[in-house]
């Protein structure tokens, strides 16, 4: 029995801006986008590929009011878990990245010494991603 990952959803304060940052920088495309209640959820995945998407949602979209303020405070904090995204030439990702509207480098591109080469930024909503060499 195969298992794989579908969906992974990422919390953003702003969709815009994080819909320009997921597709113009990260280089994703959008998969589906629905409106529900004054809300939106961006969803994005690799052009031509079936694998996994990442769904962009604000804190309170679907959620009571004091979730939706509790998952803002972690949010606007830089709490919630990081996501990590493989590229084939993380160079070249990471300079695209860095580039970005509202991007926050922790990280350059380095050789850890458990074997693998890395970066770490934060995304426009605060969201810590580490971008590895695939």
């Amino acid at each position: 029995m195969a298992v794989h990952i579908s969906t992974v959803h990422v919390l953003v304060d702003d969709p815009d801006a994080a819909l320009k940052f997921y597709r113009d920088a990260v280089g994703l495309v959008v998969v589906n986008e629905a409106a529900n209640e004054g809300f939106r959820w961006i969803t994005l995945g690799q052009a031509g590929a079936s694998g996994p998407v990442i769904v962009l949602s604000e804190p309170h979209a679907g959620r009571s009011r004091e979730d939706g303020d509790a998952l803002a405070a972690l949010l606007a904090k830089g709490e919630l878990r990081p996501l990590h995204l493989r590229f084939d030439d993380l160079d070249d990702a990471f300079r695209r990245i860095a580039a970005a509207p509202g991007v926050t480098v922790i990280q350059a591109p380095l050789d850890q010494l458990w074997g693998i080469r890395d970066a770490a930024v934060r995304d426009p909503a605060g969201n810590f991603l580490r971008l590895e060499q695939g």
